[in-house]
């Protein structure tokens, strides 16, 4: 059975210029919607929305600045080893240097202007 239903994520923030400038030039996002309190970004069928905290036109559960912790964000990729480069080239600060797990991921993790993990990861079976 094909669902209708789109989940996405959204982060509420002082920080939405920058959240749009981090996603959109390091990552390929692209603004699908902005207004002066809200931005939602799209990367293939994932979308990301920013919010501004406190804003009148919003319920207070959606009210609340992220407080920057407990939150990751993956993005797999085919080939991280490249990525890796682009990145680096880009000056970005990487949080997690390019490494592999044992559970088989090879991965390296930045992080957005809010204090969110990216981790940039290609995922392969564990070694025997």
């Amino acid at each position: 059975m094909k669902s209708s239903h789109r989940f996405y994520s959204g982060i509420i923030t002082n920080k939405l210029r920058e959240s749009r400038e981090f996603y959109t030039k390091n990552f390929a996002f692209k603004v699908a919607f902005e207004n002066e309190w809200f931005i939602l970004l799209r990367l293939g069928d994932f979308q990301l929305g920013f919010m501004q905290p406190n804003h009148p036109t919003q319920n207070p559960i959606f009210q609340t600045e992220f407080g920057g912790k407990g939150v990751w964000f993956a993005m797999e990729v085919d080939d991280v080893d490249g990525e890796y480069q682009r990145v680096k080239a880009l000056n970005l600060p990487i949080t997690l240097e390019l490494r592999d797990e044992p559970w088989g991921d090879r991965h390296f993790a930045v992080t957005d202007p809010n204090g969110i993990a990216v981790d940039v990861v290609k995922y392969s079976p564990p070694s025997q």
